[in-house]
């Protein structure tokens, strides 16, 4: 009966998979009337420390075709390493990009933090929150503008990992390549559920003033997914336009990928609640490795684990030519990945601390996240030991 059972839901995975590659090709043959006016933008990038391809990502927002719109560099301290490639871009573009440093706006999410100052010197009524890992092409303000109509109150973009020149930075670019870009097309095509990607989210002041501005914002973890929710609520549609951004990352670490996919994993699970149980759904590698435990490691089951391996490997691979992602000696990790992601998947089960930019935090209800003094952490550990000792 448990063999039956897990091998139905490595069959009903394989189709939940199926859905979301139709999910993508929907989302990305959606057609947008081109906008017949395009409003000057405030286009907000907060640093913190180098990211892979940092001057060539600032860049990239300096070349785009649109008429008028200024670019907004935030920092925190004059001593972090991104402010010298920051003042390159802005003597090479001065007449465009405006950097200002500025640690004194009080909130737990060091992103809205270092935001806040730059917003509040924007100058235009559409303003654009874009990381400082995002590459795009000359075309992604006008692209992203048609995307928005009088009824919407968010564009955001579909992602897509590129780079990948060490383990980690591979692992992370197949992670959001699959996992991630399908879930988002398949939530907004078939559930109707809006997404809200911090990577790229363009908005009016006014909507974002109405739902309460940094104030709601300042103190969670998701602060996308909670300006999302928000400015749905409110009646407005949250679009996920179809035009892919590039997400670089080259040189990350094994330990940065599960840092920070773990994270995202204990976001989800406080957003998601019980539904966070169906992801393993998203996994037909992990399932069809159950069937080999459970069935002895029968040639049987061996069989049916490479033979889904290699299904979920075409798969992947067949996505990575739809969105044109380069997928270059990664195909023999997938089935690596999908197993270091279910590993993942069980954490947040147990643990409700991050250590984000160095800081360490519970996450509670709706990621609202609480500061951990790490003095409180060696008293706890020293108290456990004692016990244990004793």
């Amino acid at each position: 009966m448990i063999l039956w059972f897990i091998l139905s839901l490595v069959l009903l995975s394989l189709i939940v998979y199926v859905m979301q590659i139709v999910a993508l090709r929907k989302k990305l043959n959606e057609k947008y009337t081109p906008a017949h006016t395009f409003p000057p933008i405030s286009i907000i990038k907060p640093l913190k420390g180098l990211d892979d391809n940092l001057f060539d990502n600032l860049e990239s927002f300096c070349k785009q075709d649109y008429p008028e719109y200024e670019i907004i560099i935030s920092l925190q301290d004059y001593n972090d390493l991104a402010y010298k490639v920051a003042e390159k871009i802005r003597s090479k573009y001065p007449h465009l990009v405006k950097i200002v440093v500025d640690d004194s706006y009080k909130a737990l999410n060091p992103k809205v933090k270092n935001m806040y100052s730059a917003y509040r010197i924007s100058k235009y009524e559409y303003f654009l929150i874009s990381d400082s890992n995002v590459y795009v092409e000359s075309d992604y303000l006008k692209r992203t503008v048609s995307a928005m109509t009088p009824e919407t109150g968010l564009v955001t973009n579909l992602i897509m990992g590129v780079g990948g020149k060490s383990f980690g930075a591979k692992l992370e670019n197949l992670h959001l390549n699959s996992f991630i870009l399908l879930s988002v097309c398949f939530l907004d095509k078939f559930l109707k559920i809006p997404c809200s990607i911090g990577k790229s989210m363009l908005m009016r002041k006014s909507d974002f003033e109405a739902i309460g501005g940094f104030g709601v914002i300042k103190d969670v973890l998701a602060e996308d997914y909670m300006i999302g929710e928000l400015i749905h609520k409110m009646g407005k549609k949250v679009i996920l336009c179809n035009y892919i951004i590039k997400n670089v990352n080259e040189y990350w670490s094994l330990k940065r990928f599960l840092n920070r996919h773990t994270r995202w994993a204990k976001i989800r699970w406080k957003i998601a609640g019980i539904k966070y149980f169906t992801e393993p759904l998203n996994n037909p590698i992990f399932l069809s490795s159950l069937l080999t435990i459970f069935d002895g490691f029968s040639r049987t089951s061996i069989f049916i684990f490479l033979l889904i391996v290699l299904i979920k490997t075409v798969f992947d691979l067949h996505i990575s030519r739809i969105i044109k992602a380069s997928t270059k000696f990664s195909g023999i990790l997938i089935p690596i990945k999908d197993l270091i992601a279910i590993l993942i998947w069980f954490i947040p089960l147990v643990s409700s601390k991050i250590n984000w930019r160095g800081n360490i935090y519970k996450i509670s209800r709706n990621t609202t996240i609480i500061p951990i003094e790490k003095n409180t952490i060696k008293l706890i550990y020293s108290k456990l030991k004692t016990v244990f000792i004793n």
